[in-house]
């Protein structure tokens, strides 16, 4: 019986045939002006990009041994130069209980790597004059005109509210320092959240908004970083503004000009075969089937289309449908001739926006951009990703950033719960970044 556990390289010839087959000019026609068709994520050499070959192995055998040593059952990683993919390779299994090798292309529930994308569709509708940063979010949701703010409990342990101290922004809303919460812990303002039940998938996006303009807020607009809910809020919005339903928007706005094939609210039965489980150490260490497949947040069977479309944490993708995301906006825009976004659109997301109160609510050295965390301090962050990367994850351990200094980007997929998740993620940037050895 084959050793499903080894790495799963795709050779280089044969992904730059395919990339030539997505990317050929009879498909896509001639470059938009201004586009630069050199970084069009073709597969090249490392060395032709500066990276070293010899050091890539360490990246790979690093990833591999958290296959080896049990702590993952598979992973995919793909890194991309200067615009072109220097690394792509798979380790591992997508399921322990059947033994199917993780291959390049299997499917991921990216969790909250979906939020990026809400930014992109808000700033498409930014671009179109749809919104503006400061507007209060209420000119766009009415009953949040009405929002108060938890101040802490009376002597006879009753909730105190109080009016803002000024109304919750766009700007707010897309750097989580709204308010808004995410409803998982036994704060006051979260139990609320869970009564409410806003997360319930028989629901719209319509009715998330409704019962979150009648719970308080956990803190002043603008006064601190609470991870929460408020991308979800941006996809409600992304249907008002635009007219059209999320998963349409996101299709015809970004999908489809980038060739995204595989990305999507739901997994086609065709494809469900490349989906990668989720797994979890169980208490003797050895990893297993996640129960329930996940986190709640997602409709136990994938190939269901959701009635509630989570813009914080309902997509399924590839490593390379998102490496051509995130290389879209490290090509400031646009990518294959395909602009989605103008390149002082992309530098603002990737600008924290956040109060100098708020930032010092987050880890020392990171701030917040438009759906992005900012690498502001990269020594004070410890992190080796320079100043003005940026970046975001998913919760069951998918990973990416976005290095303009270097010009890198990176793609990190694997399905788990458990604290291999950070140790993978912080042990690719140290493999990667010693593997730069030239301009």
């Amino acid at each position: 019986m084959p050793d499903r556990s080894k790495r799963h390289v795709v050779p280089l010839f044969l992904v730059a045939l395919l990339s030539a087959a997505c990317t050929g000019a009879s498909a896509s026609g001639p470059p938009a002006p201004g586009a630069d068709p050199a970084r069009d994520l073709a597969v090249v050499s490392p060395e032709s990009v500066g990276l070293s070959s010899d050091r890539l192995e360490r990246l790979e055998s690093g990833m591999q041994a958290f296959v080896d040593d049990g702590k993952l059952a598979g992973v995919v990683t793909l890194a991309a130069r200067h615009g072109k993919i220097a690394h792509f390779s798979a380790a591992g299994s997508k399921d322990v209980e059947t033994g199917d090798p993780i291959e390049t292309d299997s499917i991921f529930r990216i969790y909250s790597m979906t939020k990026p994308v809400t930014g992109v569709a808000m700033m498409i509708l930014y671009e179109e004059g749809k919104w503006r940063l400061d507007d209060p979010v209420s000119n766009y949701i009415p009953a949040f005109a009405d929002v108060q703010v938890y101040a802490g409990d009376d002597p006879h342990g009753a909730p105190r509210l109080e009016a803002p101290v000024s109304p919750m922004t766009m700007r707010h809303l897309m750097t989580h320092s709204g308010g808004l919460s995410y409803g998982f812990s036994d704060h006051h303002v979260d139990q609320r959240y869970q009564e409410a039940d806003v997360f319930d998938r028989r629901s719209t996006l319509q009715d998330m908004a409704d019962k979150l303009a009648t719970i308080p807020l956990m803190a002043q607009p603008g006064s601190q970083w609470i991870y929460s809910i408020s991308v979800d809020v941006q996809g409600h919005l992304v249907e008002h503004l635009s007219g059209q339903p999320l998963a349409d928007f996101f299709r015809d706005r970004i999908f489809d000009p980038l060739r995204m094939t595989d990305t999507a609210f739901y997994v086609p039965q065709e494809k469900l075969s490349r989906l990668a489980a989720i797994h979890a150490p169980g208490e003797d260490g050895a990893l297993g089937r996640a129960p329930d497949g996940g986190f709640g947040l997602l409709d136990p069977d994938p190939t269901v289309a959701p009635s509630l479309p989570l813009g914080g944490a309902g997509l399924f993708s590839t490593a390379e449908d998102y490496a051509r995301f995130a290389q879209m906006l490290a090509n400031n825009g646009e990518l294959n001739g395909k602009r989605i976004l103008a390149p002082r659109t992309v530098k603002m997301m990737g600008t924290s926006h956040l109060s100098p109160e708020a930032e010092a609510t987050m880890t020392p050295g990171l701030g917040f951009g438009l759906d992005f965390a900012v690498v502001l301090d990269a020594a004070a962050a410890g992190v080796p990703t320079p100043e003005d990367s940026y970046y975001w994850s998913g919760a069951a351990g998918t990973w990416f950033w976005i290095d303009p200094v270097t010009d890198l980007v990176f793609v990190g997929m694997i399905q788990h719960q458990g604290q291999a998740i950070g140790e993978i993620q912080g042990l690719s940037r140290n493999l990667i970044y010693q593997a730069i050895v030239a301009d």
